[in-house]
């Protein structure tokens, strides 16, 4: 008797206990022989604020969040700085975590101008990397891997259309989460998702 109860208690535990999270994979998934195969970001090269190369190599095992941006952005870009910063601090001292901010802008966006805007604002040039490059490359990038918008239009302000959310990315390349990038609540999605993602 006390064995069927000990028992009847341990599976009330298992079934009560909270299931573990865990985050969706986004973007429209390949079956091959059963196996649900995902979308992953592709391969890239891009020079950051250091005239350093950084490639889908530098985030080898670990999980980044990724923009789209430009210095000169009259509207939406100034927000997302902030709300990123945020993640930013909040992870700091997380080695796992890094951050890929892409310029759309690379012609006027140059290393020197990035590395002046990344010392401005006190930004680890190791953790968080502002990356330029060929416009075309970026472009493609934006609009076939992460999903996003990117493109240039003179009547709009600043010059550019592009995406203002923040894409999750996880240590196999997978975008698992996008974030509206100037929403304080989307940041505190953002921060929770990111320790979801550490666990796995």
């Amino acid at each position: 008797m006390k064995i069927l109860f000990a028992l009847l208690v341990f599976w009330f535990i298992i079934g009560c206990s909270p299931k573990s999270e865990k985050l969706p994979f986004l973007g429209n998934p390949t079956i091959i022989k059963n196996d649900t195969i995902y979308p992953k970001i592709a391969d890239f090269s891009f020079i950051n604020q250091d005239s350093l190369t950084i490639t889908n190599s530098t985030f080898k095992d670990k999980i980044y969040v990724a923009e789209f941006m430009f210095l000169s952005c009259p509207t939406i870009c100034p927000k997302m700085h902030v709300e990123l910063s945020k993640v930013n601090s909040y992870f700091i001292n997380n080695p796992n975590v890094l951050f890929l901010s892409h310029t759309i802008d690379p012609e006027r966006d140059s290393v020197e101008r990035l590395n002046e805007y990344s010392e401005n604002n006190k930004i680890n040039s190791k953790k968080w990397f502002f990356v330029t490059g060929v416009k075309d490359s970026i472009y493609n990038i934006a609009t076939k891997s992460y999903y996003a918008t990117a493109y240039k239009d003179e009547k709009e302000p600043g010059g550019f259309v592009h995406s203002g959310g923040f894409l999750l990315v996880d240590k196999n390349k997978h975008i698992r989460g996008v974030y509206d990038g100037t929403n304080p609540k989307e940041t505190n999605r953002l921060i929770r998702d990111i320790k979801i993602l550490l666990k796995e």
